[in-house]
């Protein structure tokens, strides 16, 4: 299928063991005007040199510290040629017609400014990992349709809030008007960040049911680290703060409030301490996070009722601790 040029952006960091698949996978659905970047997150595993020697054919950037995703996502959009930017996780194998069923989305939707796949579990491919993001009244931003089985998934595009960053298709010109991802973010949520940011300037998003890609879940980072926990915690506030429109804000504030005080207790209380700890680095930085929306929210052009039907019911808090324990299982197995 016929396509703008298209540039493939996978940022890596010590998942070497994992990239030679992704890129045999994605080769055979490029075009000739396509290009793959690969930006290099200063790895221990030192994947850039491997693909200047073994992988001629994609343009390596070798960062001097890592970025994190928002960070080397950001450099490799910057250097990409392309109008169109495909982003893959280095984790991730494109399955055969992943590309030109990304594409079909966004073609068939001009008002769309990016189209997400779906993430399966690498070791349950007939379970869904990610389609995309869903946006919940307690500020909980997750991924959409996660364990439910394909055969469940809507046969056609449809619209969806946002679209993940472990595959999803951008126009060009939805970052040159909303901005690029929040690099700050280092890793998580910032692709729920632009998602907001870009419906509040009237972009649309489209699932693409069609595009696929196994995924090694959390393989860099650890399901449920100190690291991921601390990060989550301090950019889920981020994210409320920057990106809620006053009203929606003052709607959800009890349901937000509600599961940051359940999760802080049960991080305490369990021997978690980082689930605190990102809380309270975010309300360190809350003179700037004020500053930065006024700024996001003076160019929203979005109705609010328009931004308002994307803000799903909260589950009950053990609605939700048991979603997290089959996410856990899936995990195990």
């Amino acid at each position: 299928m016929n396509h703008p040029p298209l540039s493939v952006i996978i940022p890596t960091w010590n998942a070497l063991r994992f990239l030679p698949a992704c890129l045999i996978a994605l080769r055979a659905q490029l075009g000739p005007q396509d290009e793959i970047v690969l930006v290099d997150n200063r790895s221990r595993d030192r994947a850039g040199d491997w693909a200047r020697v073994y992988a001629p054919d994609v343009r390596v950037m070798s960062l001097a510290q890592n970025l994190g995703f928002a960070g080397g996502t950001n450099a490799g959009i910057a250097a990409a040629r392309g109008e169109l930017l495909l982003l893959i996780n280095d984790d991730a194998m494109a399955e055969p017609g992943c590309v030109d069923a990304l594409w079909a989305a966004l073609r068939d939707s001009p008002q769309a400014g990016i189209a997400a796949g779906v993430l399966v579990f690498s070791r349950h491919p007939e379970i869904v990992a990610s389609a995309g993001i869903r946006f919940q009244g307690d500020g909980v931003a997750t991924d959409l349709y996660q364990g439910t089985p394909m055969a469940e998934l809507p046969t056609e595009p449809v619209e969806i809030f946002g679209a993940s960053g472990g595959l999803a298709l951008l126009r060009r010109e939805l970052l040159d008007d909303c901005g690029p991802f929040a690099g700050e973010f280092f890793n998580y949520l910032e692709d729920a960040d632009l998602a907001w940011r870009a419906r509040l300037r009237g972009w649309g998003a489209r699932l693409a049911p069609g595009a696929r890609a196994r995924h090694v879940y959390s393989a860099t980072s650890g399901q449920g680290s100190p690291f991921k926990q601390r990060l989550l915690g301090r950019n889920r506030l981020r994210l409320i703060v920057r990106c809620l429109p006053a009203p929606i804000l003052r709607d959800c504030l009890p349901s937000i409030l509600r599961y940051d005080l359940l999760a802080t207790a049960y991080g305490l209380l369990r021997g978690h301490p980082a689930i605190a700890a990102g809380r309270m680095d975010a309300l360190r930085e809350l003179p700037a996070l004020v500053t930065q929306r006024r700024h996001i929210q003076a160019g929203r052009t979005a109705t609010l009722d328009n931004l308002a039907a994307w803000v799903e019911a909260a589950p009950s808090p053990l609605a939700a601790l048991r979603t997290q324990r089959r996410l856990t299982a899936l995990l195990g197995d």
